[in-house]
């Protein structure tokens, strides 16, 4: 019999019933050393939570997210909640002594990040694990490319080019969500999709951003209150309109800690583009391109090979031999979005039960909040060069 490792998770809107769809199914695909057991889910409408509960399949539900610490039967906190309450439940949680898995980004300040962080290292040191869900790190591409730049297929790499474009607020009418408000979310367009990307360039070149240069941008100011429940990605407004207080875009350039070039562009008004997160990088040896809308492919150049037969090779990342491909689906059998977050909650549940540190870690995630904060420094200054 494996032993049950007792999960609480807070909130319960987009990611709450992204994480409670791999917690139900990341036992039956991976071989764990523990069982997930989804015990309780906390709300703050006691209504919604008990819906949410009966609707993704846990056992319970509350209104105190506090009363899952005291709980014997509880072993990590999955914290779902905008980036206003990570800071207070992650170190309630750690200091408690449940693991904690967390949403991005890590919080709504580097201030609060590094709160966060020495909260973890200190918990670290009674065995207490932590990680931040950064779920595009667990696609099967783009956890191939980072095994290619360390077995030096790039060579040194020279310039990084990533993106993450949305369409979702072009309407000028949609509603003012929590995401579009700064004591709630952190920021805009940068924090939720920025700190993606910034993420991803620094995993795949195991690099730190080392300075920026930024601009941001709000494109609607007001937009309708909202009415009924709001999950920030959807919703009705109303007759009244509120200020929105965070960028609709984030456009900067920046200097690896290596000396490579890099871009990054996070925006919510690219028309027509859904979920387009890529990145691209180039070497003294060669290339990677990678587009989330095309998640199985990743496109390889090898600059060493004959010009005659040169050029992007198509790679589709579903081999058996791939990073988390051979737990799933025969080659050629694609994954898609939700299939990440079960690879996601596979490795931490595994290195709980074993007793070693996950990634990314809070010092991952402080890493990308110190660039998120010296973006925005530099965006208020106008652009102007800003130490990371």
């Amino acid at each position: 019999m494996r032993p049950t490792l007792g999960i609480g998770m807070v909130g319960h809107a987009f990611m709450g019933r992204t994480h409670s769809h791999a917690w139900r199914n990341v036992a039956a695909v991976f071989d764990l050393p523990a069982t997930p057991r989804r015990v309780v889910v906390a709300g703050r409408d006691a209504e919604r939570t008990a819906a949410a509960a009966d609707k993704l399949g846990w056992e319970e539900s509350t209104t105190d997210w506090r009363t899952l610490l005291d709980r014997d039967d509880v072993d990590v906190i999955d914290i779902c909640t905008p980036g206003d309450s990570h800071a207070e439940i992650a170190i309630a949680a750690l200091e408690a002594g449940k693991h904690v898995l967390c949403e991005k980004p890590l919080a709504n300040s580097v201030e609060e990040a590094e709160a966060m962080t020495a909260a973890a290292v200190a918990a670290r040191a009674n065995g207490v694990r932590s990680m931040v869900a950064f779920n595009y790190r667990r696609v099967p591409a783009i956890a191939l490319a980072r095994q290619l730049i360390a077995d030096g297929l790039l060579g040194d790499i020279h310039h990084i080019r990533a993106r993450y474009l949305q369409d979702w607020l072009l309407d000028p009418e949609f509603p003012l969500a929590w995401r579009l408000q700064a004591e709630h979310a952190g920021s805009g367009a940068l924090g939720d999709i920025g700190a993606h990307i910034i993420d991803v360039a620094q995993f795949l070149t195991d690099d730190r951003v080392a300075g920026v240069s930024a601009l941001t941008h709000t494109f609607v100011e007001q937009r309708p209150l909202p009415s009924g429940s709001d999950d920030g990605l959807s919703g009705q407004g109303s007759d009244e309109y509120g200020d929105v207080t965070v960028d609709d875009a984030a456009l900067f350039i920046g200097r690896m800690g290596s000396g490579a070039l890099a871009s990054f562009e996070a925006t919510r008004f690219a028309a027509g583009a859904k979920n387009d997160m890529g990145i691209e990088l180039y070497g003294s040896k060669g290339a990677l391109r990678f587009a989330f809308e095309d998640m199985n492919e990743l496109w390889i150049h090898d600059a060493t090979a004959p010009a005659a037969t040169g050029g992007f090779t198509r790679v589709l990342a579903t081999e058996g031999a791939d990073p988390y491909s051979g737990a799933w689906w025969p080659p050629g059998h694609v994954l898609g979005y939700d299939h990440t977050f079960v690879n996601e909650i596979a490795d931490l549940v595994t290195h709980i039960a074993e007793g070693t540190d996950p990634a990314p870690s809070f010092e991952d995630a402080l890493d990308v909040q110190r660039v998120l904060g010296a973006v925005e420094d530099s965006a208020a200054a106008g652009g102007c060069d800003t130490t990371v």
